[in-house]
């Protein structure tokens, strides 16, 4: 039996409770906040034994295995570095770290460790994307020439969340000052993780663009400046040659959190789908390309993030997505804040080594020298 440690008992940390509850190799066995009553409060009502207020106190107990690192994303590189000192493993949120520079430290901090170490990029969990992976390294729809995707969320003009004139949860991700990056930096990891997991390729090269919209007259709301980015549209050219286009917004009016993958190739296409409680794939393959008629792809179960770090606990053989593929993530997001400023295109090595188009990557055996980073 594995025991946790869930470091954060913020809004993120319920997600947790159900995803690591569904495991049965493994139980959280306390959990941890720096604000004062947070944790005592999160446990009772979890019914988690124990509870800190600090992760020093957490580590002075030392009854735990692994960690889940829930903090605020400005805190997971001290927090995250100071377990890994401890020779914990870590199941880190996503964005790894606002920078690459921050994410591949605590990369190589990790695997010089030989801990594992796991980032919850949590469309990873969807069937669809895993199966439609699968068919584009099988060959079924021949090379690859053309993806789009996008990440649509519609916050900025519904209120299915909530206010975000009113609530800080959401006027802090409008404001620079208050630690937001905008849309790039909030969901960016995924949309970008998301198609260049689905494609089995790298991107060799982007040409970004960043929109900040106006919202009110000033576009201040009290000490809140609202001047982080709303909206992106990368064109991007991938290691096998592809075209790619990739957006995320704020303002897809009429979606509420919807991903899309379209993966057309020389042979057929892929169209995948993926909400917040739902996923799809279609085809258009073989006789189907002529008319054309598009297909639904029967989907199986897929492991989930949180099965995926327990089985690399047991077995001693890293999970995907790890530290590395979150830092690799970065390092595009960075590219494109660089090349809006710039306004060129940025030039990409192809990744890691660790995304090769194999299913089932990063099988780095712990303890050994690493082949080998948000």
């Amino acid at each position: 039996m594995r025991r946790l440690l869930l470091l954060g008992t913020g809004s993120i940390a319920a997600q947790h409770i159900t995803e690591f509850g569904a495991v049965a190799e493994c139980e959280i066995v306390a959990c941890a906040d720096a604000v004062p009553g947070r944790a005592a409060n999160f446990a009772a009502r979890a019914g988690i034994g124990n509870a800190f207020e600090s992760l020093d106190a957490a580590l002075a107990w030392d009854g735990f295995d692994a960690a889940i690192n829930a903090t605020p994303d400005r805190v997971h590189k001290v927090t995250t570095l100071q377990l890994l000192a401890a020779g914990k493993h870590v199941f880190c949120e996503k964005p790894l770290a606002p920078n690459h520079a921050d994410a591949l430290e605590m990369t190589e901090a990790a695997e010089r460790a030989g801990l594992v170490n796991m980032v919850n990029l949590t469309y990873r969990n969807s069937p669809a994307i895993q199966r439609a992976r699968e068919m584009v390294i099988e060959g079924a729809i021949g090379d690859l020439r053309h993806v789009e995707a996008a990440y649509r969320q519609s916050w900025l003009v519904g209120r299915t969340w909530g206010d975000w004139r009113v609530e800080d949860k959401w006027l802090w991700r409008l404001s620079s000052a208050h630690g937001s990056t905008g849309v790039l930096g909030d969901v960016g990891i995924h949309i970008l993780d998301f198609a260049t997991y689905g494609a089995a390729q790298e991107i060799a090269s982007l040409r970004a663009d960043l929109v900040t919209f106006p919202k009110i007259e000033g576009d201040r709301i009290g000490n809140y400046a609202l001047d982080a980015n709303d909206s992106v549209a990368i064109m991007a050219r991938l290691s096998g040659g592809a075209l790619a286009t990739i957006v995320a917004t704020r303002y897809a009016t009429g979606h509420l959190n919807d991903l899309s993958l379209m993966l057309h190739g020389t042979r057929g296409a892929l169209k995948v789908t993926t909400g917040i409680d739902s996923a799809s794939l279609s085809a258009c393959l073989g006789h189907d390309v002529d008319v054309p008629v598009w297909r639904d792809v029967p989907l199986q179960s897929t492991r989930r993030n949180a099965q995926r770090f327990i089985d690399a606990l047991r077995t001693g053989v890293n999970g995907d997505p790890s530290f590395r593929r979150a830092a690799d993530m970065q390092r595009i997001i960075d590219s494109a804040f660089e090349s809006d400023r710039c306004g060129r295109s940025i030039e990409l090595p192809y990744g890691s080594g660790e995304f090769d188009g194999s299913v089932g990557m990063d099988r780095q055996a712990l303890g050994e020298s690493p082949a080998l980073p948000d």
